[in-house]
């Protein structure tokens, strides 16, 4: 395929907008639900703010901003490598990928991440 209209990748984004509940720091990158919120789960916070599609240049495509993150709980100790973007209502995870940097959390303490990008490339 080497073609997809914008608004095509743009329902798929409208889902993180419209279904998110949750952000997970996790210890690895989770390909599950209960990984995510579970096995690697680190912290979370909820009540997370995602944006509308927009134009993404690199890669060119389409992305949703996720607004910066502060006063996540720290459930457990260890190295946050990635995150986890979760719909808890229906039991799903909807993104995960690696954090800007690795950072070393403890039990009990707060999180905070820096506004980031969720991004679907034009098909090449």
């Amino acid at each position: 395929m080497s073609y997809l209209n914008g608004r095509v990748l743009d329902l798929g984004l409208n889902v993180l907008d419209t279904e998110a509940t949750h952000v997970y720091i996790c210890s690895a990158e989770p390909s599950t639900f209960a990984q995510a919120t579970s096995t690697l789960a680190l912290g979370n916070k909820s009540g997370i703010s995602i944006g509308a599609p927009a134009d993404s240049s690199a890669p060119a495509g389409r992305k949703v901003t996720v607004a910066a993150i502060t006063g996540g709980s720290v459930t457990a100790n260890g190295t946050a490598s990635h995150y986890a973007i979760v719909d808890t209502a229906n039991s799903r995870l909807l993104a995960a990928n690696n954090l800007q940097s690795a950072q070393g959390v403890t039990n009990g303490n707060t999180f905070s991440l820096a506004a980031f990008d969720v991004t679907l490339p034009y098909p090449a």
